[in-house]
Parts: C-alpha cells; structure tokens; sequence
C-alpha cells in the first residue's frame, strides 16, 4: 500500500486540478424536497424512436451509453472496426447509466429523462421526466439529471440518482409499469452509482460530491447517510478523494468502495461501520463490479500526480484479498463481465477531458487486453441477451 501522507497527497492535486479538469464539482449549495408521490395522471412521455427493427439481437451483445451524444450503441464485441457497432438508437441528451431488465427493456439516465429502450426492437420506448428541477439541459461532467441507475429484484422499480447541479442530489423511484416517477427521495451531492440489496428492501445511492453513501428503505423511504471518507473530508468539493461507484458483495451485502489503489472501504450499511482493506494498484480508481463468486473488478483510470501514481488500470481481487493487476492501455472508467465471466468490457469515456472513443476488452484468463474502438465517450455498458425476455 502507498503510504504518501494525507497533506502530500492533497499538495499533488491542489498542482494537478490547477492544470486538469478531473473529479471535482462545480459547488454551490442548496437542497432537495422531502420525499414526495407522483400526482395522479401522471405519464410517461412516450417517444418511438424512428429507426426500430424487428432483427434480432445476438446473444453477447454490449449496449454501451455514448456520453459524447445523445445516443446508447449496439456493439458486437466480437467484431473489429467497423463492423463492432451494430448501430444505434437516441434516447437523450448526454446518457450516463444503464440498467437492463429481464424483459429486454434498458433503462438509461440521460439529462433529459429515464429512457425505455426495447433491445429487441431498438427503439426508445419512452422518456420519462424526473421530478426533481435539474436546471437547463446540459452536457459535460457537472450536467444535471440521472446518474447512477438499478432495478429492484423483482423489476418493478427503477431506482435512478439525480444530480442537480450546485446542490444535493434526488433518489427517484419509477415505476415500470406505469412508466413516471412515484417516489423522489433527497440524497447526497452528485449520486455517481445507484446499488440494490439482495432482498430489494434497500437503495444504496453512491454520492460523490459529498463523501457519502445514502442508504434508503424502500419501505418507507427514509434515508440514512453513512460518510465514506478513508482520506478524510479535507480539501471538500474541489478533493479528489472521494467515492465513485459500488459494489454489492454477494457473500454478506457489505458494500465495497474503491479508493486511489490504495484503500478499499467495506461498508456494513446496517450499521454504518467502515473498515479499509489495503489495495495495491496505486491509481485513481472510478468503476468497480463483483462477480458472483465474491471477485471484485475495479477500474484505474490512471495517475493523478504521474511522478507518484501508476497508469490505468483493471484490478481484479479474489475474495481472500489477493489481487491481480491487468495494465490498460489509456484512461477507461466503468467495468462489466461476460455472461460467463470471463471477459471484461471496461469503457473507454470519461465525463471530463480524457477520455477516448472505445472498450478495452480484456480475457481474464489471460490478462489480454484488446482495444475496441466504438461510440462517443462510452461511460456504461450492459450485456445483452439474445433478445428473448430473460435472456439479459
């Protein structure tokens, strides 16, 4: 584990965000509404897209957010060049997350609305509006709108972070049925990742302005904050040392949250209680995602202070703590496994200057890396099925 000093840590970035747009926020300050219900008559805006088409969609097929656009790609990891995009379907104005039911139906948080996306079809279905007053439709790091996204077990609900620029952030609830937001409940500054407990009576919203997890029962929607800040909270808006995304060990529900290579937070979020496990990777580490036999996955997108910090990066932990560190070539940001788990797709875009227009494609087994060029800013990405419900 890298043992630099807190206050030599903060010196590096205070030289590097003079000069680099990364991880930071715009600040500000202001709130949210207590947690509300939808009106009644409220409705989807349903909007097909015009390009629909009946083909089916193979088995193994990526769907990947293009952030750069307001566009979710159909990829054929399989394929090269050109012939790796499948085409695509527009949803709205800058797409961050994805979440994909079992009924074929991807849910995709754009600045606009939630998107419906038919993956059979390739048609958007719907947008939905949010609730919460996110300011003018934007683009870039600190647009407004859904971030984070998941679904309930049962795939009834859709669970999507707002981020609401200069201020705290919503959790909203839709409803899949219906199709509009039922619940809005206020949560932490910019919600990065949006997480689901087992047993879907708890929506953990990762929120990364604010150095903290937001853990909401679904029952009655309250909502406790549980502060995740192994470096501290010094340096506030502007540190880089903060959480980005989540995971969910299927072992106990603990909630694994990644930091700078260095430091892996294990959060029990019944209690509250954060004890840190030393990683090895030395990078600035964004997505993560485990595996079904407990394996964590976590991006390095790369150094903060290059005179200190090593490049980007793919760790993989086994459930004991050994880890394994796979080098990338180039920032990447988000990771999701194949079907059968031995593929990585690990996305290439950024929502700040850096990034580059492709997957890294990585065989677990072997450590090889393989660079897929496709979309604009690819940030999520989801694994298809074969186009029949269940299949995802």
């Amino acid at each position: 584990m890298n043992r630099r000093s807190l206050a030599g840590r903060l010196a590096a970035l205070a030289a590097v965000t003079a000069t680099l747009p990364g991880c930071t926020s715009d600040g500000g300050a202001g709130g949210a509404a207590p947690p509300v219900s939808a009106p009644p008559g409220t409705t989807a805006q349903r909007t097909p897209d015009s390009g629909g088409t009946s083909a089916r969609t193979p088995q193994g097929t990526l769907l990947v957010t293009d952030f750069g656009s307001d566009t979710v790609t159909f990829v054929d990891p399989a394929g090269r060049g050109e012939a790796a995009d499948l085409g695509s379907v527009r949803v709205g104005t800058a797409p961050y997350g994805i979440a994909l039911g079992d009924d074929g139906t991807a849910w995709v948080t754009t600045a606009e609305g939630v998107a419906a996306v038919d993956t059979r079809t390739r048609e958007r279905t719907a947008l939905i509006p949010y609730r919460t007053d996110t300011g003018p439709v934007t683009t870039g790091e600190y647009r407004g709108g859904g971030m984070g996204v998941a679904l309930s077990p049962d795939g009834s609900r859709v669970y999507v972070g707002v981020n609401v620029p200069g201020g705290k952030g919503t959790l909203e609830v839709v409803d899949t049925g219906l199709r509009r937001v039922t619940v809005v409940v206020p949560v932490g500054r910019r919600p990065f990742d949006v997480d689901v407990s087992r047993d879907g009576r708890h929506v953990y919203a990762t929120n990364h302005d604010s150095f903290d997890v937001s853990v909401v029962d679904t029952g009655d929607w309250s909502a406790r904050r549980v502060e995740v800040a192994p470096y501290g909270t010094e340096g506030g808006l502007g540190s880089w040392l903060k959480p980005h995304y989540t995971a969910v060990r299927p072992s106990d529900g603990a909630l694994l949250l990644p930091f700078e290579g260095e430091r892996l937070a294990v959060v029990d979020p019944g209690t509250g209680r954060v004890r840190i496990e030393a990683m090895t990777a030395n990078t600035h580490q964004h997505g993560v995602t485990a595996g079904a036999d407990g394996t964590l996955y976590v991006v390095g997108t790369g150094p903060i202070d290059p005179a200190e910090d090593d490049g980007p990066s793919l760790t993989v932990r086994g459930p004991d703590g050994g880890e394994r560190v796979i080098p990338l070539e180039g920032p990447h940001e988000t990771v999701t496994l194949s079907a059968d788990g031995g593929t990585a797709y690990v996305s290439g875009g950024f929502t700040r200057d850096g990034y580059w227009n492709g997957l890294g494609v990585v065989d677990l087994g072997s450590g090889r890396v393989t660079r897929l060029p496709v979309g604009e800013r690819p940030l999520a990405v989801a694994v298809l099925g074969d186009g029949e419900p269940g299949g995802a």
